[in-house]
């Protein structure tokens, strides 16, 4: 409960929410790639670098970030798995338990995300 809390509080401020989809939008299949540097991160949503810190500090503390050194630059990426679970918590008594332990939904979408991964 705590840290579906946690992550649903870092999500719920515009900013942090738009940073976490631009980070889903440059997932790459596998790990160590894909993700944006802070400064991408900066310019595409025309944050200040202090203001996208704090943000990205915020995301990070919830599980739902994850960062990378890259030579010089500190790569951001969405924690899918978070996500995964946030969502397969919040699905987790769909249909009043008809649907098993974890909702057909939660279910397709964990499936397609590992086949991504291989």
């Amino acid at each position: 409960m705590e840290t579906a809390l946690s992550a649903l509080a870092a999500l719920a401020q515009e900013t942090r929410l738009s940073i976490f989809r631009a980070l889903v939008r440059a997932h790459a299949p596998r790990a160590g790639e894909g993700g944006l540097a802070a400064g991408e991160i900066a310019e595409a949503l025309s944050v200040p670098p202090a203001t996208l810190s704090f943000h990205l500090k915020e995301l990070a503390h919830a599980g739902l970030v994850v960062s990378r050194r890259e030579g010089r630059s500190i790569v951001y990426a969405a924690n899918l798995e978070a996500m995964l679970g946030l969502a397969g918590f919040l699905l987790d008594d769909c249909c009043q338990g008809a649907c098993g332990t974890l909702s057909p939904c939660a279910v397709a979408a964990t499936k397609s995300t590992r086949k991504e991964r291989v």
